[in-house]
């Protein structure tokens, strides 16, 4: 009988704990606008070195939200761009890196045999206070590492906006 006041103000004291568990998550996309500006950015970036690309930026779940393309960027960018921006997002780190990482004979190589990641430089995460909010990717400089230093690019033009 004594341990049932105890018992009783434990609950009490762990209600609104239980009672502030929310069942939804609550997450930050960018907002078109300002994925916009990222992709213009990058593609201005890759066209003051000579390079004409195409940018896609997605949004914290691979979805497209802007496609941008040079005048003279070809064929194969729009989904090159795309794959790279979800790559990015997907595995949460830039492509670059998961080139490196997923090498023949390396214990994520399998990775490249699935339809969608590419593992190609040029893919970024988009970060905003720690958590990923969207992906950049472009394509169509001559070397993955411009496509890379172009998405940076594109990252760079909006940070202030979106609070790294």
């Amino acid at each position: 009988m004594k341990r049932l006041p105890a018992f009783l103000a434990a609950i009490l004291m762990a209600a609104p704990a239980i009672a502030q568990d929310d069942p939804f998550v609550t997450f930050k996309v960018l907002k078109p606008e300002i994925a916009l500006r990222a992709a213009v950015a990058a593609m201005e970036n890759c066209r003051a070195q000579g390079y004409q690309v195409g940018v896609s930026v997605v949004d914290r779940f691979g979805l497209p939200q802007v496609f941008i393309r040079d005048q003279l960027a070809g064929n194969n960018v729009p989904e090159t761009a795309f794959r790279k921006a979800w790559t990015a997002v997907s595995f949460r780190q830039p492509t670059l890196a998961l080139a490196d990482a997923t090498q023949p004979g390396t214990p994520a190589s399998a990775i490249r045999d699935l339809s969608m990641p590419l593992a190609l430089g040029g893919g970024v995460p988009i970060e905003s206070a720690g958590s990923v909010v969207g992906g950049i990717g472009v394509s169509g400089a001559p070397q993955p590492e411009f496509d890379d230093a172009c998405a940076r690019a594109g990252i760079d033009a909006i940070e202030d906006e979106i609070g790294f």
